[in-house]
């Protein structure tokens, strides 16, 4: 049975090898290690030791606690609790969704001042919904 910490690292290391652009193939070559097990560590269904994570987050250029970001324990993929709008499981499909990554690494491709002026616009749309 899958652990729900591993099955949330393994995503994240998906959203983030794809957010910048690298392959399975590409990742496992600079980590020493072959795609198929990094389609294994993407799944949850193997573990991703430490030493071998931080490999990764080295090679993906991020901090090693963006894999365990956005979680949280007992919380499962259940209906909204009353009064909320989402429920986790919902909240993490955005960034299952390829159109959300695509959108958001083209938005980092921008460069920072214009990035920052389009920032800036969707903030007051989003304001004046």
């Amino acid at each position: 049975m899958k652990h729900p910490v591993d099955v949330h690292v393994g995503k994240r290391v998906r959203h983030r090898r794809w957010m910048v652009g690298m392959t399975q193939q590409q990742l496992g070559e600079a980590v020493g290690i072959k795609f198929q097990q990094i389609q294994k560590y993407e799944t949850g269904m193997n573990r991703v030791s430490a030493s071998r994570l931080w490999d990764i987050a080295k090679a993906m250029d991020v901090d090693v606690r963006f894999f365990f970001e956005g979680y949280e324990e007992g919380v499962t993929d259940s209906a909204p609790e009353e009064g909320k709008t989402e429920s986790p499981k919902m909240q993490g499909d955005l960034l299952a969704d390829k159109e959300a990554l695509e959108l958001v690494r083209s938005y980092y491709a921008i460069p920072e001042n214009q990035r920052r002026r389009l920032f800036d616009l969707a903030r007051a749309l989003t304001d004046v919904a």
